[in-house]
């Protein structure tokens, strides 16, 4: 049986355009024709790779994850609860603000607002959204028991301030905010996080 044609496009590439349509114009915002034109494929190429527009949204939001958002898993490795948090807040600006990509955060922008047919969509992000408050709730939780956070401070309630902090920076990098306005609100969260 003879090879099939070897894909006339780059995966990789294919879904890193998908997954800037799915971050500009969120999930329903973004149709087959605008994926397919970014991609340079074809709605069949699209498929055969990809499966449907759902599950290439799952692999754009992946591919988020494992890369523009990667210095999440980078802050929560960081020494003290301090770094943990100037790493997430600072490397949010880098995403949000660094005036290559749609601009905003992906996990905020792509399924805030969705219809009931895309439902599920919009709960599994939110889910996403929560697991990583789950994961800094825990490393502010060891930092308590290293001593690195005072007992007073309940890791939970830092973990939804750092959290809404950097959703918020992404919301305001969305509607224009420069760089320049972003650390300001940065600094005034770092501040906030008292020390041990």
């Amino acid at each position: 049986m003879p090879a099939g044609r070897p894909r006339e496009f780059d995966p990789d590439k294919a879904l890193d355009q998908a997954m800037a349509v799915f971050w500009k114009k969120g999930y329903e915002g973004a149709s087959l024709p605008d994926l397919t034109r970014a991609m340079g494929i074809n709605r069949p190429s699209l498929y055969a790779a990809f499966g449907n527009k759902e599950s290439l949204f799952r692999k754009a939001m992946d591919r988020y994850m494992g890369g523009p958002a990667a210095h999440v898993a980078e802050a929560l490795a960081a020494p003290t609860a301090r770094e943990v948090a100037a790493r997430l807040l600072y490397g949010g600006i880098d995403i949000v603000a660094d005036g290559k990509g749609p601009g905003g955060c992906f996990m905020v922008q792509s399924a805030l607002a969705c219809g009931d047919s895309a439902e599920a969509l919009r709960k599994e992000v939110a889910d996403r959204r929560a697991a990583g408050e789950a994961a800094v709730r825990a490393r502010l939780e060891r930092a308590h028991k290293e001593g690195d956070l005072p007992k007073e401070v309940d890791a939970a309630t830092l973990a939804r301030y750092l959290m809404a902090v950097t959703y918020g920076m992404a919301v305001l990098a969305a509607g224009g905010a420069t760089r320049a306005d972003l650390t300001v609100v940065a600094d005034m969260a770092l501040r906030a996080i008292p020390a041990a």
